[in-house]
């Protein structure tokens, strides 16, 4: 299955984006219950993150992304891209 990962930015303030971040871990632990082998994570550095999962296409893969409520709730902007692994 292809594998697609999500960069993000924060763009509210970190009193708002941790009102969501239960929310967001949850909706990770559906999709590895789902199958689609999700991890999330963040940059220490930076204030941004990642999130890298399985979708049969770009179109899931959008669909997915637009259900994490960090998206829901405007916590953050994003680009989308599909991973192609050369080396395993």
């Amino acid at each position: 299955m292809p594998i697609f990962v999500k960069i993000e930015e924060g763009i509210v303030n970190k009193q708002t984006f941790d009102r969501y971040v239960p929310a967001h871990k949850e909706y990770i632990r559906q999709l590895i219950i789902k199958g689609h082998k999700a991890r999330s994570g963040y940059w220490k550095e930076l204030g941004g993150g990642m999130l890298i999962f399985e979708a049969s296409s770009l179109d899931e893969a959008k669909a997915i992304v637009a259900q994490d409520p960090l998206i829901k709730n405007n916590c953050v902007t994003y680009q989308l891209h599909e991973w192609c692994v050369v080396v395993e």
